[in-house]
């Protein structure tokens, strides 16, 4: 009988630490996941950082083919007190339009990137001045602005981009 619950204990102990060891390796696992999908969401942000920069480049030279080309095919650009531009053709009137009438120095600060999947949104802010073209003026400009991203081809984009003022006109 001894032998029987020695044997008892022995089986129950190894039980105990095959258990252990399972949880242990799933707990290791966890975390190397949540480390490559934290690294993945990092290289993603850095990603549209850079698309953020080009739009900023586009913007500050008024290239309007530049900012087109940063948009999806079905892209929306909603400007402030202008048309909505609508697909790629739109856009490009749209900028067109807008770099008519001003041109910009303006730097953006990112306030806040989030990805899901293909899909993600930026909110930031941006702050320079604008030089309108009808009357040489140069005055103060300040934005908040939300872009909403989608990965085409392996490449963000911009899919959606609206502004507005955040200091009132003088």
């Amino acid at each position: 009988m001894k032998y029987l619950v020695l044997a008892a204990v022995i089986f129950a102990t190894l039980a105990s630490c095959a258990q252990n060891e399972t949880n242990s390796n799933n707990q290791t696992e966890t975390a190397i996941q949540t480390k490559n999908t934290d690294n993945m969401e990092k290289e993603e942000k850095k990603k549209i950082e850079g698309l953020l920069s080009t739009y900023q480049t586009c913007l500050n030279t008024s290239n309007a083919k530049l900012a087109q080309s940063l948009y999806t095919k079905d892209g929306v650009f909603m400007p402030t007190e202008a048309p909505s531009g609508i697909g790629a053709e739109g856009i490009l009137k749209s900028y067109e339009f807008v770099f008519a009438q001003i041109q910009l120095n303006i730097e953006f600060q990112i306030e806040e990137i989030q990805v899901e999947g293909n899909m993600a949104f930026a909110i930031t802010s941006s702050k320079g001045t604008v030089k309108i073209h009808a009357n040489g003026m140069e005055v103060p400009e300040a934005n908040r602005e939300l872009f909403v991203f989608e990965k085409v081809e392996g490449e963000w984009k911009i899919a959606r981009y609206m502004f507005n003022k955040t200091e009132p006109k003088g």
